[in-house]
């Protein structure tokens, strides 16, 4: 061992102590219902809990759970969204699609730049669609001014 190192055991990382892990800071149904035991199982005898309030706790609970369900619901309906969005940007594969790109200079006016091409597949990453071109391009949703059907060969041939 060199003399002018340190033993990497007397880091004072290695003393410090662990931080305290909780929980999540949002109470849910089940959340809701131990604190509810609790409260039955420890209130005063001689002065129980009143049918209005233990009323209004269950009304309360009742509506966690709603909530809690609509909320589940809400992000089906949003995964299903997507995946229809995906599947109707499908739609522009294999058409020539005319597209505009604003592109910001320092100091200067942006560049605008335009061009035609022919989508040839489709990503989706992060919530977002991008358009890929033959030429290697790619585009937004909001890049694309117009959309033209591509003639097949074999109909030009027949002809």
């Amino acid at each position: 061992m060199n003399t002018n190192s340190i033993d990497p055991s007397l880091y004072l990382s290695n003393y410090q102590k662990e931080k305290r892990k909780t929980g999540t800071d949002i109470l849910g149904k089940d959340d809701f219902m131990k604190i509810l035991m609790t409260q039955l199982q420890n209130q005063d005898p001689s002065k129980p809990l009143e049918d209005k309030d233990f009323i209004a706790q269950m009304a309360t609970f009742s509506t966690l759970e709603q909530i809690t369900n609509m909320s589940k619901s809400i992000d089906n309906l949003v995964q299903m969204q997507q995946q229809n969005q995906l599947i109707s940007y499908n739609e522009f594969i294999g058409k020539e699609v005319k597209w505009h790109r604003v592109t910001e200079t320092d100091g200067a006016e942006p560049v605008v730049e335009e061009g035609t091409g022919v989508v040839s597949s489709i990503k989706f990453k992060d919530n977002n669609v991008t358009f890929v071109l033959e030429d290697g391009n790619e585009l937004l949703p909001g890049n694309i001014s117009e959309v033209k059907k591509v003639k097949s060969e074999t109909a030009t041939a027949g002809n």
